[in-house]
């Protein structure tokens, strides 16, 4: 991709918090893709899930340090580049799951990094 997303983001602080990293940790232990449709998806729940858990790990262990979309944002942007070749349905409980760790991180948009990697998701 030529084009980087990142360049459209709009920096801003956000509030972290005791509470916020243990929401990163609940986030990180729950099963993920459960609804994901079709048959012998088990590799694609495991891949999808890894790359995942290695965000909420990157985000639990770095954020309180770096309070700021942006940061959180390029680590988005890392687990983004993997999941680019997925199928549409993986994509799109990809992004789903990453919507969910902006609302834990009070990010209200990703100011088109999504849609850049998920194809307007």
């Amino acid at each position: 991709m030529n084009y980087d997303p990142l360049s459209e983001v709009i920096d801003e602080p956000i509030e972290i918090d005791d509470s916020t990293i243990i929401k990163l940790h609940i986030l990180k232990a729950v099963e993920k893709f459960g609804s994901l449709p079709g048959e012998n998806t088990m590799e694609e729940k495991e891949r999808l899930s890894t790359i995942l858990n290695d965000l909420l790990r990157r985000l639990i262990e770095g954020v309180q340090a770096n309070p700021t979309k942006l940061w959180v944002l390029t680590e988005f942007q890392r687990s983004l580049s993997l999941v680019e070749n997925e199928d549409t349905e993986g994509r799109e409980h990809f992004g789903t799951e990453l919507e969910s760790i902006m609302d834990v991180l009070g990010i209200e948009s990703s100011d088109g990094l999504l849609a850049a990697y998920l194809g307007g998701i």
